[in-house]
């Protein structure tokens, strides 16, 4: 298949937030299984946010959860609030309250963020993080490359905590970077950049709800990145954009992949 044709993005409709959820999270089993019954080490970047975190409660449900080999697998997060650990706020809290407290994985193989309970300013934080991804570090850059990243996107088109008509979304030659002022609240938070998130093998954005409808159209549209930073976002095998009906509203019939 032409590599245009694979990189392109799809997208896939299910009826409601509840169908989307548990369809991504057999996605998301079925993949890492796979990828683990070949005993090859595998990176998922995880994100926050309602949808995000109902894919992970579907993923804790689902019967073949303990199938995987979850040794082989490594969680990593494309934002986090810069708030204490445990908040609620925190996005490493709500993924291990949905999902990762129930899965016999090593300690070890889940990076969360810095918090700021734990010594460091904001600045130091992101440095810490990016220290942590080279441990990991690939012919792509001091970072692992993610076999999956998951992605919310905002009303106003943000993706990990990078806004509109924001400075970060232009940085490429940092793989994290501290976030100050952010328009939604708290105003201290963690991103990974786009070069990190771009050279994942597949992006999955996940995106429920008639206040997204827009976003998602001028993501289709080919909205220029630095104003509809979602529209930046690309695997480098697939692109995969999972919603439901009320998200899909402003889709054009023949950009929906009845089959994927």
């Amino acid at each position: 298949m032409p590599l245009e044709n694979v990189t392109e993005k799809r997208v896939v409709v299910t009826a409601d937030p509840a169908a989307l959820a548990a369809g991504v999270a057999a996605r998301f089993i079925g993949k890492v299984s796979e990828l683990s019954d070949a005993g090859r080490t595998v990176h998922v970047s995880l994100t926050g946010g309602t949808s995000g975190i109902a894919v992970l409660r579907a993923a804790a449900e689902h019967p073949w959860r303990d199938n995987v080999d979850w040794s082989l697998v490594h969680f990593w997060w494309s934002d986090e609030r810069f708030v204490p650990s445990g908040h609620a706020d925190r996005n490493d809290a709500q993924a291990r309250e949905a999902l990762l407290d129930a899965l016999a994985i090593p300690a070890e193989n889940i990076h969360p963020m810095p918090a700021s309970d734990q010594g460091v300013d904001l600045d130091a934080a992101a440095v810490a993080y990016a220290q942590e991804l080279s441990r990991f570090s690939t012919d792509d850059g001091p970072w692992p490359v993610f076999d999956i990243c998951f992605l919310g996107v905002g009303p106003d088109g943000h993706i990990a905590s990078l806004f509109p008509d924001r400075p970060e979304i232009h940085v490429t030659s940092e793989a994290v970077l501290a976030v100050r002022d952010s328009p939604k609240p708290p105003p201290e938070r963690i991103t990974l950049t786009r070069p990190v998130i771009n050279s994942s093998v597949r992006v999955w954005m996940v995106i429920a709800g008639a206040d997204k409808a827009s976003a998602l159209g001028l993501v289709l549209a080919g909205a220029s990145y630095s104003s509809v930073p979602a529209a930046g976002a690309k695997g480098r095998r697939r692109t995969v954009i999972f919603v439901d009906k009320a998200a899909a509203a402003e889709v054009p019939p023949d950009l929906i992949d009845p089959d994927y």
